[in-house]
């Protein structure tokens, strides 16, 4: 008798967001801002999985995971970029994200709260390009030979 296949959801770490490490900053010193936390850009078509995994968060509690999650994304307004589902993996929060108009850039911003008590919030930018148009986004930067300049995911700076 045929059974039904069960089939075993793994979310692409081609979308995956770490947090750095916890560093220690010397009495007296100012701290430095990190750079932004980004996912590559998507498309308004496409809804897709993204991680944020704050695993350096909770190094040395491997029993320490995420217990709760309020998901806020702005811009919020009717047709952009929404939240479809999210869900805890252990130290990872997997979102899936929908829509979005084209040439503006997101913040996600996660507030996460763990099973031991501990609280981080954490803000993701997210670009949505038209990437099925190859055409170059109006409000792109660029240089003086005319070539565009991008972020190190390889996404057009936008002014």
């Amino acid at each position: 008798m045929p059974t039904s296949a069960s089939h075993v959801f793994k979310p692409s770490t081609a979308r995956r967001v770490q947090l750095d490490s916890f560093i220690a900053v010397a009495r007296g010193a100012t701290a430095i801002a990190p750079p932004p936390l980004a996912w590559p850009a998507k498309d308004p078509r496409d809804v897709l999985d993204y991680q944020l995994d704050i695993g350096s968060a909770v190094a040395g509690n491997d029993g320490d995971v995420i217990g709760a999650m309020d998901i806020a994304i702005s811009p919020s307004l009717p047709g952009d970029l929404t939240l479809v589902s999210s869900q805890a993996d252990g130290s990872c929060a997997v979102l899936w994200l929908a829509g979005g108009q084209a040439n503006t850039i997101y913040t996600v911003t996660a507030t996460i709260g763990t099973v031991s008590g501990r609280n981080i919030q954490r803000s993701v930018l997210l670009p949505v390009l038209s990437l099925s148009n190859l055409a170059v986004p109006a409000t792109a930067l660029l240089t003086d030979a005319g070539l565009v300049i991008t972020d190190q995911n390889g996404n057009p700076v936008l002014s």
